[in-house]
């Protein structure tokens, strides 16, 4: 028995799901995380192990806590699918969004798959993970009008930060990360990982 390698990629060609069919089939299958890139390809996301979930979980709280702070977005969870402008859907490991632009939508948006690209994403690389998916996505992200993403990969002990219209920046850790004017005063020092 062959074992199913995750992410898988299932191609659509010729196959045009709705973003209301779309949604269904993700409410008829809740325990497969499912993404759709820009394209209408189908991606069958893995669950992450022990080490990973810490570490999102870890990042993500950093961000939450500037956030309660300063009062100036919503923090998204990994769980969070949003529908991206350029047609993808996609579920960052965190996201931050500006607090007029998720006010500006109806309560119905804001309680289905939001139809809004974030203003700042995260993506973690697990061991299950492409590195070539991910910065596929992060590159989605950016062409949708995300302003501000980071990419940590633990096992190259690096983080890149993603930027419209600029090659990522690639650094080895430990760094400080800034939130530039997307995230105002939001430092983050990120050390080595324990996972190479």
């Amino acid at each position: 028995m062959t074992l199913l390698t995750l992410p898988v990629v299932l191609d659509m060609s010729g196959v045009q799901l709705s973003d209301a069919q779309f949604y269904q089939l993700c409410l008829n299958n809740p325990d497969v995380p499912l993404e759709r890139d820009a394209r209408g390809a189908l991606i069958v996301m893995a669950p992450v192990g022990g080490n990973s979930g810490s570490y999102e979980l870890e990042l993500g709280a950093d961000l939450t806590n500037w956030n309660r702070r300063t009062r100036l977005g919503t923090v998204f969870s990994s769980s969070t699918l949003f529908r991206l402008p350029n047609g993808g859907d996609r579920s960052p490991d965190a996201a931050w969004i500006e607090q007029s632009r998720w006010l500006a939508l109806s309560l119905e948006d804001r309680q289905k798959f939001p139809p809004i690209a974030p203003d700042f994403v995260m993506e973690l690389r697990s061991l299950t993970d492409s590195l070539e998916l991910l910065r596929a996505k992060m590159q989605e992200y950016m062409d949708s009008g995300v302003r501000l993403g980071w990419l940590f990969n633990p096992q190259a002990q690096q983080v890149e930060i993603y930027r419209p219209g600029m090659p990522p920046e690639v650094r080895s850790l430990p760094t400080e990360l800034s939130g530039e004017s997307v995230l105002p005063g939001f430092l983050l020092a990120v050390e080595p990982f324990e996972e190479a």
